[in-house]
């Protein structure tokens, strides 16, 4: 589409009308979005909802494998996958500043629709505003997504089943997005071919799901890295966890950009990535099943939990040597998702 966001797209007059029919009706096409009525009407046959909601302000919106149309509906299919839930359904909302290139809002727009349509899931609902020029940083957006919950999976998103001598797995390298969006920001003046490894997780995790029982805790290490998940855990349990630091992938490229700019990748974000905490007896199984994947190709137990440091993380070094993983303290990279 050719032109510029105008203050009356937001009006919801003709303006509004047609940028909903000419581009989010357009892409988003279903039965359910396209009665235009002021709530979905939606189905569902089972007793277990899982409900999200997040904001993405990437910045810049558009990065190396990936745009901030890709990454909120990623974001929202992994929060709810991760919860052991099958993700159905997603509204999205856009607050778009004034001259936002149209051109630019139907690539983002179009990757939104290609993203939904390989996780199986449909956009259902949203909501366009405008606001004036330099009143927001080209186009924020905001998402709700809806899934599915079987009985057996609800302790999942609070791991109150997990146990010592369960095992820790990782689908892959760490700080690839992190990285990724700092290259892309031209204030650092970094040339890098680092890329995002935003992609939705949700045919992944299902897999696992259907090939054990015992998959006790999963989350994403978005804002915070692999260090925040572990720290949030392990917090005031009476347990502790080990990780063995060279069992974690880095890759080359961004472990050099980390210690080229200071960062530490167990605190750099991904959204491509799942932490798993499984049975020792399950662990072998689950990822056989995720190496099979091109998205869990790389996977791999990186630590277990332990009847020691209880309430607390500990890495053994490369080098031998052992240092207690702290919770992040403020705002390592700001704008990252």
């Amino acid at each position: 589409m050719e032109g510029k966001i105008l203050l009356g797209h937001g009006s919801g007059g003709k303006l509004s009308h047609e940028l909903i029919n000419q581009l989010f009706i357009k892409h988003f096409n279903n039965s359910i979005l396209n009665s235009q009525t002021d709530s979905a009407i939606l189905y569902i046959d089972k007793k277990n909802i899982a409900f999200t909601t997040d904001s993405f302000v990437v910045d810049p919106i558009f990065f190396p494998d990936g745009d901030i149309g890709k990454l909120s509906v990623c974001g929202t299919v992994n929060d709810l996958a991760v919860s052991g839930a099958d993700p159905l359904f997603i509204s999205v909302s856009f607050i778009i500043e004034e001259g936002f290139s149209l051109n630019d809002l139907e690539i983002i727009v179009k990757s939104m629709d290609r993203e939904a349509r390989k996780a199986g899931i449909k956009m259902v609902a949203g909501d366009t505003k405008v606001v004036d020029k330099s009143k927001c940083d080209k186009l924020f957006i905001n998402t709700t997504g809806l899934g599915c919950l079987d009985e057996k999976n609800k302790s999942i998103s609070t791991g109150t089943n997990v146990k010592i001598g369960d095992k820790i797995i990782i689908n892959g390298s760490i700080g690839d997005h992190g990285m990724a969006i700092l290259s892309a920001r031209n204030e650092f003046n970094v040339k890098s071919d680092i890329k995002s490894d935003c992609a939705c997780l949700n045919h992944l995790i299902k897999k696992t799901l259907q090939v054990s029982p015992n998959i006790k805790f999963m989350r994403d290490p978005t804002r915070g890295g692999v260090a925040t998940v572990l720290c949030e855990l392990v917090e005031q349990k009476n347990f502790g966890i080990e990780i063995d630091e060279s069992a974690i992938l880095v890759q080359e490229k961004v472990r050099g950009l980390c210690e080229i700019l200071g960062f530490d990748p167990m605190y750099v974000a991904n959204e491509g990535k799942v932490i798993m905490i499984v049975a020792q007896e399950d662990a072998e199984q689950i990822v056989d099943t995720l190496k099979k994947d091109k998205l869990g190709k790389n996977s791999v137990v990186i630590g277990e939990i332990v009847d020691d440091h209880h309430g607390k993380s500990w890495i053994n070094t490369g080098i031998g040597g052992r240092r207690i993983i702290d919770m992040l303290a403020g705002e390592q990279l700001p704008r990252i998702c």
